[in-house]
């Protein structure tokens, strides 16, 4: 995990620019509600708790600080990856997150913040498979990948083996389990869920060579919301100050997703 150390060093020096000018006062939503798209499917991103079978994981908790910050209510509604992108366009969220790659197409519908996290894409494959040990060994055989159509993986898929060899499922959990049954040979995700996945299945899966792309993952808004230049303001001023990188070390790097099944901590009495 400690590559991503440089990954969010990288996007902190590109946020410099908007962290300057966030050190004026935040603005005040006064306690306005904030409808937010979350699918709850992709750890450590987005889940819920079986213990508490609330919602948890990085992204909530960056909404939580932003909420703080921002003086906002935040109100979470579930939705599917297929339809995210498109209900926030047609302004059925006020924001949505899942992990969402920022994208110039994408760009053309909905509003982004500024990047939260950058995250390369990776080949997960399992661990016992010692059919191909490089990228290009997987691509140069009859080989099939799972992933999720509407995603930038999906599109990488497409370019590195063509649309034949590719699997598609509706849910990123369900690409991981084609996976370890042997329906699929590989997986596309971004690096922080494959290193998630890792550390969720200890000796299961593996990661081929070195991450294929580099991207930025950004919350996104209906076009010409009032929230961007205020959220893109908070996350600037969570960068300056260290947050962001705080909460990235919870749950990339300390986060044990095996705790999961042990019972939730009771709650401190107040005093």
């Amino acid at each position: 995990m400690k590559r991503f150390g440089l990954l969010m060093l990288v996007l902190a020096l590109l946020a410099l620019p908007l962290a300057a000018s966030a050190q004026d006062d935040l603005p005040d939503f006064e306690g306005r509600e904030v409808v937010i798209g979350m699918e709850n499917l992709y750890m450590p991103f987005q889940f819920i708790d079986p213990r508490t079978e609330e919602g948890a994981g990085f992204e909530y908790d960056i909404i939580a600080e932003l909420a703080a910050r921002l003086n906002f209510v935040p109100v979470f509604e579930p939705t599917i990856w297929d339809a995210q992108i498109t209900a926030v366009a047609q302004g059925e969220f006020d924001m949505s997150a899942n992990g969402i790659t920022i994208t110039a197409e994408r760009a053309e519908v909905v509003d982004f913040s500024i990047g939260y996290v950058n995250a390369g894409q990776v080949l997960l494959v399992r661990a016992d498979d010692d059919r191909f040990d490089t990228v290009d060994e997987f691509i140069d055989g009859a080989y099939t990948i799972g992933t999720q159509p509407g995603t930038t993986n999906y599109d990488l898929g497409v370019e590195l083996v063509g649309e034949d060899r590719i699997q598609a499922y509706n849910e990123f959990g369900v690409t991981i389990s084609a996976l370890g049954s042997g329906d699929v040979d590989g997986v596309l995700s971004d690096s922080i869920a494959g290193e998630a996945i890792l550390g969720q299945f200890p000796g299961e899966y593996r990661i081929v060579g070195d991450p294929l792309t580099t991207d930025a993952l950004g919350f996104i808004f209906p076009k010409g919301s009032e929230l961007v230049e205020s959220v893109n303001a908070a996350l600037a001023e969570m960068i300056t100050d260290g947050t962001l990188d705080a909460l990235f070390t919870k749950w990339f790097v300390d986060f044990d997703p095996t705790s999961l099944t042990e019972p939730a901590p009771e709650a401190t009495p107040a005093s």
